[in-house]
């Protein structure tokens, strides 16, 4: 599995996790949670960082900050060695308490910060044992469960000093009664609809659009080596499959989702050029078109007899492939 970036500057969001190791449980009561929240609050002051989210659960957290310092590092270095000495010492143990590295995504916060919170708030519901409850059992229990920065984003009262509420709710109107009904509305659609994230992060290091995808890329992975950093190979795929598809557009005005209904020469396009120029595999592409990867073999090598038959097709795939390129 590529190894995940670590990018750092002033004013970075992250979605941070980690994980108890062998899945073991990092909280064993309540007051080891309250230590933990403690311990949090400390280091935020220490190194000026905001918490926007977070949710506790039994083996694992989950926060969304930011970095006015951009000094992800040293914060979560400090937090994790503070807690797990604490933990250590008071459990009897010894050793390593987290699986690993702590897990940090960076967030383009124009357009993930809020549904990334309320996937934050939704962790406490979305354990195996609720995931066929009816749906007022599952919001009775998100409203009940402690451990969250949840309550705060529902009721003034039941602020917590730790936590930034206002980044959040702006995308609502502001930090007023309304936004945080809308927030509340929000989050249960959420339940019923589900709120996929896992599957936009990039390289398992980015979650954001194409224009911040493209600017990390260039502001921080220019000249880096794919071999030594393998995450970037997804970092470049994506590029290079977007500058695909949107020379498919510019040429033909067909975006992606018109082209993989169609059969013929332009799809057959799409699809070589996926492969050729991006680097994407057999079934990447098959999950695109909606068909599997044996066909796609077959679509590919039935464009290259075409293309030394008819000339305008050829013309239309030289065209494209040089947009690609600019």
């Amino acid at each position: 599995m590529a190894r995940p970036l670590r990018i750092q500057y002033p004013g970075a969001v992250y979605h941070l996790s980690c994980r108890g190791n062998e899945k073991k449980n990092i909280f064993k009561d309540d007051g080891d949670r309250q230590r933990f929240l403690k311990i949090l609050t400390q280091s935020l002051h220490i190194y000026t960082v905001k918490l926007h989210s977070y949710v506790l659960m039994t083996n694992h957290f989950h926060l969304l900050a930011e970095t006015p310092l951009g000094n992800l590092a040293e914060f979560m270095r400090h937090f994790n060695i503070v807690y797990t000495g604490y933990f250590n010492r008071r459990h009897r143990r010894t050793g390593h308490l987290y699986q690993g590295r702590y897990k940090s995504v960076l967030v383009d916060k124009e357009t993930y910060l809020t549904a990334l919170s309320r996937y934050i708030h939704l962790n406490p519901v979305r354990i195996k044992a609720m995931e066929k409850a009816p749906l007022e059992e599952r919001i009775k229990e998100l409203l009940s469960y402690r451990w969250s920065s949840l309550p705060g984003y529902l009721s003034s009262r039941k602020r917590e000093r730790l936590v930034e509420y206002g980044l959040v709710l702006s995308e609502y109107g502001g930090d007023t009664s309304r936004a945080r009904k809308a927030y509340r509305k929000t989050l249960y659609g959420d339940l019923t609809g589900g709120l996929a994230i896992k599957d936009k992060i990039v390289g398992q290091s980015i979650l954001g659009g194409n224009e911040f995808i493209e600017s990390i890329r260039e502001g921080f992975l220019r000249g880096e080596i794919d071999r030594e950093r393998p995450s970037l190979k997804e970092i470049h795929k994506y590029r290079t499959k977007n500058a695909v598809l949107r020379a498919i557009e510019q040429e033909t005005g067909k975006k992606i989702e018109v082209v993989s209904q169609e059969k013929g020469g332009l799809r057959q396009i799409a699809m070589e050029l996926l492969y050729r120029v991006s680097g994407l595999k057999g079934s990447e592409i098959g999950r695109m078109m909606g068909i599997g990867y044996t066909s796609v073999s077959q679509e590919r090598r039935r464009l290259r007899v075409r293309l030394l038959e008819d000339r305008s097709l050829e013309a239309l795939f030289k065209r494209i492939e040089q947009k690609c390129n600019e």
